[in-house]
Formats: C-alpha cells, structure tokens, sequence
C-alpha cells in the first residue's frame, strides 16, 4: 500500500510503499486485547499481603479453659474469627505477568499498525530534525500534522526528539525496538520517520522469519 511522506509542516513530500503484511493486514481484535491485558498484567506490582494467624503478634496462650466455660472451644485468640485475628485466603504477593508466544506478539503488532492505517490515522514524517530540544516548537509540529495525540515513532539516536516530548502529555515517543501493541492504542495518532519505518518491518519480518 502506498502512504504520502510529509515533512514537519505537514506538506506532501513524497510517497512511500508500506509492506501490506504489516499494515495492511486484517485487524484481529481479540489479539489486540490478549496483548494488552498481557502488558497491564506484567505492570501490577503483585505485593500485596495480608498477615495469617501464623503472622500475627500474640495468640500463644489459649484464651480460657477447654471446658466448663459455656462458650465454644478457642485455642489462640488471634484465629480468623477474633478482632485483631488473621485473615484467611487473604492475597499475598505474587507475579500478575504470563508469557504470550511469540507468534501471537507479532501478529498483534500487525493488527495494530494495520488499525492505524485503516483508519487514516498513520502519518509518515520524512525526518525530524532539531538543532536542540524545542518543547514548544515540537507542540507546533504536532499541529501542523494534525494529531492531538499520537505514538512518535523514532530511531533511539534522536535525543532531541525524545526530550521535546516529554513535556507533551498527550504525546509519547518510543523507539522502533520499544513498540508495542499497548502504546499504539492508547493513542488516536501513530507518527512514524520514514527511517523508523523500515525499521519496523524489518523487525517484523524478522520476527516472522526466525518463527
């Protein structure tokens, strides 16, 4: 599929053909959701605990006699069923993240460029070049392409880019190792240099290659 490249003030510039198997494809929704459900899980800290009878402070004499008393027979007055007991089946740490293949990976990744690009919201930039990082200048450019909030998509060596960025909450920039299913979606626009997208399907066609 052909896609127009743009410069930085959102005029045509050229054309580029895109490799249909990784923006054309057919956008499979239910991969899209395995992997985002995937990355949320892998971020929960997982470090909740809650203390069991054994974790509790005192308890070790038995509160009263075994008979005679009238009431039901207790042995620690930190059990579940006393104030200030333990707690049962209560969460303890443990790791949320689970391994997702790698041919699912891929094919998610797809079906997320593919979205994009349906749905006109792919803009291709011939390069983004800065003397020194520029926050408001970057704002500007990001207008002028006409995105309110994207994915900027560049080589990792552009510390420039990345650092004009940071100030723009509604904007995030990642390398073309770093993306993933996850970001794409969380924002409307996705913003790739023409450099980076080659990288992209390199790194796709790669992945498809070594499976």
């Amino acid at each position: 599929m052909q896609i127009d490249i743009v410069n930085i003030e959102g005029k045509k510039v050229g054309e580029l053909a895109l490799a249909d198997a990784v923006f054309g494809a057919k956008v499979k929704d239910y991969l899209l959701w395995e992997l985002v459900k995937a990355q949320q899980a892998a971020k929960r800290a997982g470090t909740h605990s809650t203390k069991t009878r054994a974790n509790v402070r005192g308890g070790g004499k038995k509160p009263y006699k075994q008979k005679g008393t009238g009431n039901a027979r207790q042995g620690s007055s930190r059990a579940p069923n006393h104030v200030g007991g333990g707690k049962v089946f209560g969460p303890h740490p443990r790791d949320y993240s689970y391994t997702v293949p790698k041919k699912v990976k891929r094919a998610a990744l797809i079906s997320a460029l593919s979205l994009r690009a349906k749905e006109k919201k792919l803009v291709v930039v011939d390069k983004f070049s800065f003397d020194a990082p520029k926050t408001k200048r970057l704002a500007g450019i990001m207008k002028a392409l006409g995105v309110d909030s994207a994915l900027v998509v560049d080589s990792k060596t552009n510390a420039n880019l990345s650092k004009s960025l940071r100030n723009l909450p509604s904007h995030r920039y990642i390398a073309p190792e770093g993306l993933n299913v996850y970001d794409i979606l969380r924002h409307p626009g996705l913003v790739i240099a023409v450099d980076a997208v080659k990288q992209v399907e390199a790194r796709v066609v790669t992945t498809e290659s070594a499976a």
